[in-house]
Formats: structure tokens, sequence, C-alpha cells
């Protein structure tokens, strides 16, 4: 009994910093390990005076067609996982709001955690860290926020989410926002980390936005900004996605014809194991094989521009098909294990004909670094019918 007792005491005596915060007790008193959250809408709803809120496009429930050789939904794996919604969804998915907000002081806490992956907190003037799609507060950044040292900027755009350097993550959430704000003649205060991946630079320069063009981000100096705008925008809203394709400077060829198959024999993770075995029933129907990181930005667009079918293990390569003539036929070899819709959201944001391949995972990792392996005869089914 007093054991009980005791953990509840504790377990309410932990509750007290928050509670402390929440009734406006300031958070550096706890070393801001406690922050109050909220969105950028609530905040602007909260204090009009202060910001400035702009809509570009609403809250939308886009149709789109199941994979082709899926005949019901309800088929379709139902598991959120990650990604926070799941392909069971993506048929009749929600995209969130595109907005542009300008908020005033504002503190830009961008930090590393122990793995080495990019996070960033946006913390108000009211010393609230704002909700935005991979950009929460998380208390171990609490030691980032007490770092004195700090840069001070008049203005400024923030767009960086985490994992940018990724490739698939910078061409369908950061790539897009930074052409819809050059559209809107927005770009010039945007923010971009001091280190980009060759391939970054090589989309930017492709774009006509060349790095230079920007000023710069020290990914581990904080930043304080008089006049902060933020962009709010959902990575598989069909109208961001197209303005990839939209603006790209090479146009689809008339009548595409090459017949495509991506693979990652040069991966570190996420193998196809028995490539080998299944290479002669794809070169038979047709196919080249390409490694994609042996390619240039440009020569993967081009090679897309030209491209009636894509078949590819689940991958940042597959990313590519945004740059697809539209009706594209897409085949994802993919884990249901651990079913990743990104993917097929993309697909459906792009109006392709999406297939979906399962395959068997392989080895004691975590489930995004698994190889695969996958039946001969469920290729050959979907060849069947698409050749």
């Amino acid at each position: 009994m007093l054991g009980l007792i005791s953990a509840r005491l504790r377990s309410n005596l932990g509750k007290l910093p928050q509670v402390a915060v929440t009734r406006g007790v300031s958070p550096a008193l706890f070393g801001y390990r406690y922050l109050q959250r909220e969105t950028v809408e609530d905040y602007c709803t909260r204090a009009p005076a202060a910001a400035s809120f702009q809509q570009i496009h609403p809250e939308e429930k886009a149709t789109h067609r199941l994979p082709c050789n899926v005949a019901d939904r309800d088929l379709l794996p139902k598991s959120r996982g990650w990604w926070g919604y799941s392909f069971h969804d993506v048929p009749e998915r929600t995209s969130s709001p595109t907005f542009l907000a300008t908020l005033p002081d504002c503190r830009v806490v961008p930090s590393f955690d122990s793995k080495g992956q990019f996070w960033a907190t946006i913390v108000n003037r009211d010393k609230r860290a704002f909700e935005l799609r991979e950009l929460s507060f998380r208390r171990w950044q609490a030691r980032f926020l007490r770092n004195r040292q700090s840069r001070h900027l008049a203005k400024a755009t923030w767009l960086v989410e985490r994992v940018y350097d990724n490739y698939s993550h910078w061409l369908t959430a950061h790539l897009p926002k930074l052409l819809m704000l050059r559209d809107l003649g927005l770009e010039g205060k945007v923010l971009l980390p001091t280190v980009l991946s060759p391939l970054v630079h090589q989309s930017l320069d492709f774009f006509g936005l060349p790095a230079e063009r920007f000023p710069a981000f020290d990914p581990t100096v904080p930043l304080r900004v008089d006049e902060l705008t933020v962009v709010g925008t959902d990575r598989f809203r069909p109208e961001l996605l197209r303005l990839v394709a939209r603006h790209c400077p090479i146009p689809p060829a008339e009548r595409p014809t090459r017949r495509i198959f991506i693979s990652r024999a040069g991966a570190t993770r996420r193998k196809l194991l028995n490539e080998d075995e299944l290479w002669p029933i794809l070169e038979h129907a047709g196919f080249e094989r390409v490694r994609m990181e042996a390619l240039t930005f440009c020569e993967q667009v081009t090679l897309m521009r030209q491209t009636s079918l894509l078949v590819a293990p689940h991958g940042a390569g597959l990313t590519n098909m945004i740059f697809c003539p539209e009706a594209t036929q897409v085949v994802e070899i993919a884990d249901m294990e651990f079913p990743n819709p990104n993917f097929y959201a993309v697909a459906s944001a792009m109006g392709h004909h999406y297939w979906l391949v399962e395959a068997k995972a392989h080895g004691a990792v975590r489930p995004l670094d698994r190889d695969l392996w996958v039946d001969p005869q469920a290729l050959v089914s979907v060849l069947e019918q698409l050749v």
C-alpha cells in the first residue's frame, strides 16, 4: 500500500513543473524541459494583431485509385505506424492546409540528436513551442534552448524539416515549398543549412535556385528572428508535388517508352536479396537496370521524363517518379509487415498507376533497414498485366 502511495506521489510531483508552466511560470525556471505547445493557427487566432496568416490551400479530401492489383480497399494495411496514416487511408486521404504565417519575436532552435539526426523547434514570444509537421518540441532539446549563444536576424523564412538531407524528403517536403515561395515572390529570405548534399545542390541549380542565393544558417546555433515566416504544408498534397514536375526545365517525352528497374545493389540497407534471380525476368520484359546513385540529378530527371514503366524496391530512388510523365505505371516492391504508404501517396498525387508487389523482409535490424526477398512469380504476375 505504501509503495502505491509513494508511486502516485512521485507521479504527481513529476507533473508539477508542467502544471506550473501552463499557469504562467517561466519554463526557464525548469531548464526549458517543459514547454506549452500550440499550432500556428491557434497562435494566430490568439494573437491576431501580432501575426499574419494566409491560407494557400484549404484542408481537402482527395479520392485516389486503389493499387491496380488490389481489388478491395480492405485488403490494404491499416497500420499507421510511424507515418500517421496508412495504405488504407490513401484512397481517401485528407490533405492538411497549406499556409504562410509571419510571426513576431521567434526563436528557432536547430539541433542534432545523439544519432546525428537533425531536428528543429520554433518557440514564440510567449515561450510556447509551435507544433508543425516534423517540427515539434522534444524534451531532450531543452539543453539547446538553454544555449545563450544565438544569431539575430530581422527577417527570415523557415522551411527546413527533419532529415532535410534525405533525397526523398528533400524532393517531396522541401523543394515543393521552395518552388511555391518562388511563385509567390517570397523566396528571398529563405534560410538553408550551411552544408547541403551534392544532390540537393544539383537540384537547386537545376531549378534555377542556386544555394548561394539564400542566406545560410548554422544547424548548431539558435536564431532570434524579429519577423519569422513559416510554411505549413502537407507532404503529399498534389498541388505541391506537381509543382516540381511543372517547373522541370526538361519536358516529358511525347511518347515515353523506357522501362526502368531501380537497383539497390549498391545500397547499405533494404537490398533486394534475390535481385539476380529477378533480373532475367525484367530484362526479358525490356527493362533497363539503373543504379540512381551513379547518376547526377539531371541524368535522373532526364531518365524519368522518358519512362513509361518504373519498377523498384522501396527506397529513395523511387521518389524520382515525380518526374515521370503523368499516368506512368509504377511498381513498388515493399515489405507489408512494415507498410510504409509514402510512395503510394506520391504516385496517387502525381496521377500515376500504382502497383504493389509484396516482399518478405530479412535481417534482425530495425524494420526500415531490413533487406527484401520477393517471390519471382509475384513479379511475373504484375508484369504479365503490364507488358
